[in-house]
């Protein structure tokens, strides 16, 4: 691969709407060669223009801030701005990926109170069924919801392939573009055995303990929303070695508190502030920390009664999330969240810990923004 793509000056002029720009780019190249095998296939990729569409772009963020503050360390040639761009965008078509395929196997048709692509296609289909099944009435009919379903199962292995065409195609130095490509595979096997296991937890297949609850969490987001885009952008920054050590050790944390503060929030915060059914995680039946902690308690019986239940009302939510803060679930969650946050800052303290002083002030700033979202 040529080096001439190579420079040390960094994406000094790289934006987060240049993100979203590179990601509306690919979807419509892909949009437009997609009408070559007719109207519904060029409907399916329109769809998920539309759903793709107003995220908070989380882990381009990340990978652009850590190949800023690792580009001026004491590594290789760094690339340049188009392919941290591109990669970037690859790592947001990733997650939405992660997200098709995780409402194919929750049965969501909403996501944050918008239809999804599966809800999209439904709607497409009949809208007045659409309308029903996502306010909780008459499901819909099961030849349209296998349709939907299946459209979205085959939009994300499409958007995963996408994803390795941008990881392998980049003109970068062979041993860059190999250890993106393994990180690439490394992070989408363990969030596929996270959502195996996640599966196996809800539906009882595997014990409901807290050490396997962690694991699912970690694998399931926090290798591919933090280490991911931490280790990818360090790569593309040419850091060293060592540098991509720290920072994927530093990840796993930050990835771990990031889920931990997630279910907190979902089930002790405020509707108005994170998007979700204030008692969603405990109407679903969801395996958290939270809940892991709960059933080594006297409270879980009468928490139990309502825990999975489709029909819990808002007050029986209530008296849940009471009996959970009660019981110490709460005090536990925010010790848990505490103990990977300190272990971060142990880590950026440490004596030759191998981290450049600009990317140790940006994941410092990642650690409190993660702090100024506790309850």
């Amino acid at each position: 691969m040529s080096r001439g793509v190579l420079t040390r000056s960094g994406p000094a002029a790289l934006e987060i709407e240049d993100v979203q720009r590179e990601i509306d780019r690919m979807l419509a190249e892909r949009g437009a060669r997609a009408t070559a095998y007719g109207a519904h296939f060029a409907r399916l990729w329109a769809a998920a223009a539309e759903c793709i569409t107003g995220g908070k772009l989380l882990r381009p963020r990340l990978l652009i801030g850590t190949f800023d503050g690792a580009a001026d360390g004491d590594g290789g040639p760094a690339a340049d701005r188009g392919a941290v761009l591109r990669v970037a965008a690859a790592v947001e078509l990733l997650h939405y990926a992660f997200l098709l395929h995780d409402d194919v196997i929750d049965r969501d048709l909403l996501r944050r109170g918008r239809p999804n692509l599966i809800g999209t296609v439904l709607r497409d289909r009949d809208a007045a069924a659409f309308e029903g099944a996502s306010a909780g009435g008459t499901p819909p009919d099961p030849a349209d919801l296998h349709w939907a379903s299946t459209s979205g199962i085959l939009m994300g292995d499409l958007l995963l392939a996408a994803v390795h065409q941008v990881f392998a195609r980049e003109r970068l130095p062979e041993p860059m573009r190999l250890r993106l490509l393994d990180l690439l595979d490394h992070a989408i096997t363990e969030s596929v055995a996270g959502e195996h296991l996640d599966v196996a937890l809800s539906h009882g297949v595997a014990p409901s303990e807290l050490a396997s609850v962690l694991d699912m969490s970690r694998l399931k987001t926090a290798t591919y929303t933090f280490e991911l885009p931490l280790r990818a952008g360090a790569v593309l920054a040419g850091a060293s070695a060592e540098t991509e050590e720290a920072i994927a050790r530093l990840g796993r944390h930050l990835g771990v508190a990031f889920q931990l503060q997630d279910d907190l929030l979902s089930t002790f915060g405020r509707a108005e502030e994170h998007g979700k059914d204030p008692y969603s995680d405990l109407r679903e039946g969801k395996e958290t920390a939270i809940i892991a902690y709960a059933r080594l308690t006297e409270a879980w019986p009468e928490i139990a009664r309502g825990f999975g239940s489709p029909t819990l009302t808002a007050a029986q939510g209530a008296r849940m999330r009471d009996r959970l803060i009660d019981c110490g679930a709460h005090r536990f969650l925010r010790s848990l969240i505490e103990e990977e946050i300190g272990a971060c800052a142990e880590l950026l303290a440490a004596p030759g810990a191998g981290i450049p002083p600009a990317l140790a002030a940006y994941v410092g700033r990642l650690i409190e923004s993660i702090e100024e979202r506790r309850l």
